[in-house]
C-alpha cells in the first residue's frame, strides 16, 4: 500500500484546481464563441452598398434591411449563431453593381423594413427583388463576401 500523506493530498488538491481551471476557461471559450455568432456581410467593392436578407425565422419566411455597408467595411446582419443552413441576401450599389438571384422575397423602400411572407410584395406596397442563396454549411456564424 502507498503512504500519499500531505504531499499526496496536494497533488490531488492541484488536479482539482487545474480541472476547474481548465473547465472554466473551456466554458469562457465556448461562450465567446456563440457571442461573435452571426451572418454577416462584407464590402470589398468601392462604392457603399445597401444589403437586404431574407431567411426562415423557424416558422414563417421574412427579410429585412437596408443595411448599408461602406465600402471596405463589414456589417453584422443576423446576430447570434445561425439556426438554418440557407440564407438569402440581395445587394446594390445604387449604380452598376447589383448581386441578386432567383429566390424572391419583398423589399421595403424605406431606410429600414422587415417583412413576413414572400408574396404578394406588390399587393401589399413592397418591391419584389430576386435574392441569391448563401450556404452557410450549417455553420454557426458565415461572412458573405462582396466585391467589384
Amino acid at each position: 500500500m502507498r503512504d500519499t500523506g500531505a504531499s499526496g493530498q496536494r497533488s490531488v488538491r492541484l488536479d482539482i484546481d487545474f480541472m476547474r481551471f481548465t473547465l472554466a476557461l473551456a466554458f469562457l471559450l465556448l461562450a465567446a464563441g456563440q457571442a461573435d455568432a452571426a451572418l454577416g456581410v462584407c464590402n470589398k467593392g468601392t462604392r457603399t452598398v445597401k444589403v437586404a436578407v431574407g431567411r426562415f425565422n423557424g416558422t414563417r419566411w421574412m427579410s429585412e434591411g437596408w443595411w448599408q455597408v461602406p465600402s471596405h467595411k463589414c456589417a453584422e446582419l443576423v446576430p447570434g449563431k445561425l439556426v438554418a443552413r440557407y440564407y438569402y441576401m440581395y445587394a446594390s450599389d445604387g449604380a452598376v453593381g447589383v448581386w441578386d438571384g432567383g429566390k424572391s422575397f419583398c423589399v421595403g423602400t424605406a431606410d429600414k423594413f422587415a417583412i413576413i411572407g414572400r408574396g404578394g410584395c406588390t399587393e401589399r406596397g413592397f418591391d419584389r427583388r430576386g435574392f441569391f442563396e448563401i450556404d452557410t454549411g450549417n455553420r454557426l456564424d458565415f461572412t458573405q463576401t462582396l466585391s467589384d
